[in-house]
Parts: C-alpha cells; sequence; structure tokens
C-alpha cells in the first residue's frame, strides 16, 4: 500500500466517523457509505503490491483474487443496504419533515431518574 492510498483510507475512515456522530440521518447515511469505500479500498490495496499488473505479475504467478471478491461483494452488499437506509430516511422525511434522530422518552425518563439499588431477593 502506497502512502497517498494509506492517507486516502484515513481520511475516508476519519470523515465517516466524523459523519456518523451526527444526529441527522443523511449524515450518518454517508458516514456510513464513507467508512465502506474506505474499507473496501483498504482491503483492495492490501490484495496487490502496487506497480504490479492487477492480475498477472511480471514473474507470472497470479495474484490472490480473494480480496478482489471481498470488495465485489461488499460493493453489492453496500449498496443494497444504502438504498435500504435512504428510503428509510425519505419515509422518516416525509412523516415528520425532518431527520433528526431524537432522544427516546423512556431512555430520557430513565437517564435522569437517579439510581436505585434494586433488591432482588435472596437465591434459592
Amino acid at each position: 500500500m502506497s502512502f497517498g492510498q494509506a492517507i486516502l483510507v484515513a481520511v475516508l475512515a476519519g470523515a465517516g466517523t466524523y459523519l456518523v456522530m451526527h444526529r441527522t440521518l443523511t449524515r450518518i447515511i454517508l458516514g456510513l457509505a464513507m467508512l465502506g469505500n474506505a474499507v473496501n479500498l483498504l482491503i483492495l490495496t492490501s490484495g496487490g503490491t502496487p506497480g504490479e499488473a492487477p492480475v498477472i505479475g511480471r514473474t507470472g504467478e497470479f495474484t490472490d483474487p480473494v480480496p478482489q471478491a471481498l470488495v465485489l461483494t461488499a460493493i453489492v452488499i453496500g449498496f443494497g443496504v444504502l438504498s435500504f437506509l435512504l428510503s428509510m430516511a425519505y419515509r422518516s422525511w416525509t412523516i415528520d419533515g425532518n431527520d433528526e434522530v431524537e432522544d427516546d422518552i423512556a431512555d430520557r425518563r430513565l437517564a435522569d431518574e437517579p439510581d436505585e439499588v434494586v433488591d432482588h431477593g435472596e437465591p434459592t
């Protein structure tokens, strides 16, 4: 893996992680897409030596086809997941009028309550 490719993977992973931590669905979806692309690029670049032919090297040995098959499968699965998430975000947008993820009311209520010690009784 060359230095430029490593920087590109790091930038994609960092930007994807930053976007996933937001509260709007569109940024979360874009962040997941960026993380998926970063992982695909990492797998693809670690599968072969830079500067060599993609399938057959100079020495006549074949490169490992497993990383290419993994990336191709990950692209197809990622496209399916991305389209499903986009349809869910569109549905949320049409129902609520915004795409911000709100806190769960019951979770907020439990977080605001003081901690209580619960006695479950003696084991029998």
